[in-house]
């Protein structure tokens, strides 16, 4: 299922299949003291990964693990390329995706990069490239908070310092917006966290994980060469 673990005659033969190539998009940033870097991409990849397990027409292509991250400045560890540079990775990744792969779906698992990444596929499609986007909500905190600590818990548990884990600023995402833009979220919260992480489990990340590959599973299900309708995707 990974194009990466292909030679170039079997990705090809592949690609004369007419799969669609799924793209993780994550991030590596901070997620409070409890949870890793790496939390945005493990969960964009995990939904490759399952997506990929249920379908036979589906491959995964590496991992992005930088996104646009700025929002997260001042925090250790933090790598963010910015939002004009993952455009710009994004757009040349699917050109040269596209000489291969007919159809390219972006999964992204970091909310700070929708908009460089709505404006990628925007320039794709114009240049008649069948490049979509799918980008799933989990409702709840909004960041490192419950709906995270749980998702990974579920992807893997041994990661996540349980120990660690404490409330952050618990206003809801529209009071918190402006701040956000004005200062990042070390100004509104020293621990990086936006909601309330105590009281995740396993077992509540698992059923957000199948919630969230059943509308990506719904969405790829709706996108067939032959009809060429518009689905969700896009």
């Amino acid at each position: 299922m990974f194009v990466a673990h292909l030679t170039w005659p079997e990705a090809g033969a592949w690609a004369a299949e007419g799969v669609i190539l799924l793209i993780p998009l994550g991030a590596t940033e901070q997620h409070g003291p409890h949870l890793p870097l790496s939390t945005d991409s493990d969960i964009a990849a995990a939904l490759c990964a399952r997506a990929a397990a249920e379908r036979t027409d589906v491959l995964i292509a590496p991992p992005v693990p930088y996104g646009a991250s700025g929002e997260h400045a001042g925090f250790a560890g933090t790598l963010s390329i910015g939002r004009a540079a993952l455009e710009l990775l994004v757009v040349e990744l699917c050109r040269s995706a596209t000489d291969t792969f007919t159809r390219i779906a972006l999964v992204n698992g970091h909310g700070g990069n929708i908009e460089p990444l709505r404006r990628a596929v925007e320039l794709l499609r114009a240049e008649s490239r069948d490049v979509r986007l799918f980008s799933p909500g989990y409702g709840g905190d909004p960041h490192a908070g419950r709906s995270e600590t749980s998702l990974q818990l579920a992807l893997a548990p041994q990661r996540v310092r349980a120990e660690l884990a404490e409330p952050g600023d618990r206003r809801p995402l529209p009071e918190l917006l402006p701040l956000l833009r004005a200062g990042g979220v070390r100004a509104v919260s020293p621990n990086g966290i936006l909601g309330d992480p105590t009281g995740a489990c396993a077992e509540e990340g698992a059923a957000l994980l199948t919630a969230a590959t059943t509308a990506l599973l719904n969405d790829l299900g709706r996108w067939w060469p032959q009809d060429h309708e518009e689905g969700p995707l896009r």
